[in-house]
């Protein structure tokens, strides 16, 4: 060990124990290091365990399950598996998939002798930390070789929305709602905005969604989003986009508190609920970063290097909390990469081939560039595509509207990207993922054995769509 590190009380020390901040602290522990974190809550996980990805997905699964979602196709639209269904039967499965992966959180870290800390961090100087204890535990200080901002985000408040938790909501209340509405307008079509309206319209809510953006998610490739759109309006969603909003209105009624949208246009949205999901920023108001000589932007975000550094080299910051793609996956290995520079120890990842994943009803993933971002850059490429219907295994499940397309170079034939929409699009994103990572061509598809019947075959028959694209004598380098 160093001898200057015997002069700290921790060798690195963690804010905040969420996906980014718990790998960080695991991975510290795991190189012998003296660990301590900080968690403000009085549970940890962070938002990705108790408000976020954990409990989105939860519920998107407990939906897709009680509503029949995924037999429709072989049953009908009125098929459900309970004819009545409430915020109860819902939340019941995410409550208990929470409080696992919290007793989880806790026994990795513990296990791994990490110094877990119920406190309000926030910095002294670039190497001092104030930990206020929660419940009144009353406050110390602490100091250490290196630092690592994990504290992720909240949901963003517009002072001029009359948000109540009841019938104007972030993203954070939409676990607390004590019955299914019969109408929502979900106001920003990002991804967490996606996201709920895909999951409320499978329930049978009849949702409005807005955004200001003339389409969906504009890093998803173009046609992944369009086809997003449609499975929206299947749903009986109604897009408003290009749409700006000009006011929210709590009114009252005979039926009780509604909530009227204003937009620019002059149109007028009432709705029984609405959920206002135009981002989130950063959990650093608390933090006191002045004191430690940094500075965050006006969403609360910090700016890092290459390496997740900040202006003070001993100072690191990873997750949501350095902003897009904020994604558990991502956030993960963020923590992973900057406790190995911090404590010297050599690392490498790819993050252009880092995959997303975005859990909309069908759900999309996607690993490496899409067809907008291979124009911009002037490559010469062809698409293949394959949709779930021509696979076997897409009739089985009653997923008919799934696509999977693949970009490869049309000189080099080296796969260039990957973009799935359908059911299992962020596990079966990976099978290309690895293909990229190795710079393997579209060939590697037509010549592999994948088990039948399968959504995996959806590669073959899209290599195959592709290569033929390309015409001409001698297009297969083996038998097809």
């Amino acid at each position: 060990m160093n001898p200057s590190l015997r002069n700290f009380d921790y060798d690195l020390f963690v804010i905040g124990s969420g996906p980014a901040g718990q790998r960080a602290a695991i991975q510290a522990a795991k190189l012998n290091r003296r660990v301590g974190l900080a968690e403000k809550k009085t549970v940890l996980g962070g938002v990705s365990v108790n408000t976020g990805t954990i409990p989105s997905k939860t519920l998107r699964e407990a939906v897709l399950d009680l509503s029949g979602y995924r037999e429709r196709e072989f049953y009908g639209l009125s098929h459900t598996v309970r004819q009545r269904i409430t915020m109860q039967d819902l939340l019941a499965r995410v409550d208990a998939v929470v409080r696992h992966e919290i007793d989880v959180t806790r026994h990795q870290l513990l296990r791994n002798h990490v110094d877990v800390i119920p406190a309000n961090a926030s910095f002294a100087d670039a190497h001092t930390l104030r930990l206020e204890g929660v419940d009144g535990a009353g406050q110390r200080t602490i100091t250490a070789a290196s630092i690592i901002i994990a504290t992720g985000t909240e949901a963003t408040r517009d002072e001029h929305i009359p948000f109540d938790g009841r019938t104007v909501l972030t993203s954070d209340d939409i676990l607390k709602l004590d019955e299914l509405p019969r109408t929502m307008t979900v106001i920003g079509a990002g991804v967490i905005g996606c996201e709920y309206a895909s999951m409320f319209a499978a329930l049978g809510v009849r949702v409005t969604l807005i955004d200001r953006r003339p389409r969906l998610l504009p890093f998803v490739d173009a046609e992944i989003a369009d086809t997003l759109a449609y499975h929206l309006r299947e749903n009986r969603v109604t897009l408003r986009l290009g749409e700006s909003v000009r006011g929210v209105e709590v009114m009252e009624d005979d039926d009780g508190h509604k909530v009227r949208i204003l937009l620019e246009s002059g149109k007028q949205i009432v709705s029984d609920k609405t959920l206002y999901s135009i981002g989130r920023t950063g959990n650093t108001a608390r933090l006191d970063l002045e004191r430690a000589g940094l500075e965050p932007d006006s969403r609360g975000r910090i700016a890092v290097n290459g390496r997740y550094q900040t202006g003070q080299p001993h100072i690191y910051a990873v997750g949501d909390v350095i902003g897009f793609p904020s994604l558990a996956s991502t956030s993960m290995e963020q923590g992973r990469l900057a406790v190995c520079h911090a404590l010297g120890i050599a690392a490498t990842s790819v993050p252009e081939l880092f995959p997303y994943g975005i859990y909309t009803i069908p759900e999309i993933s996607m690993v490496g560039r899409n067809e907008e971002e291979l124009t911009q850059e002037g490559v010469s490429y062809e698409v293949g595509k394959a949709r779930y219907r021509e696979i076997a295994r897409g009739q089985i499940i009653g997923d008919t509207t799934g696509l999977l397309k693949l970009m490869f170079d049309t000189g080099t034939r080296q796969l260039l990207g990957v973009h799935i929409i359908g059911e299992g699009a962020s596990e079966l994103v990976h099978i290309g993922q690895a293909v990229l990572a190795f710079g393997g061509k579209v060939d590697y598809f037509v010549e592999t054995v994948f088990n039948y019947p399968t959504l995996a075959e959806c590669y073959k028959t899209a290599a195959f769509d592709g290569i033929n694209r390309l015409g001409g004598v001698g297009v297969f380098n083996s038998c097809a």
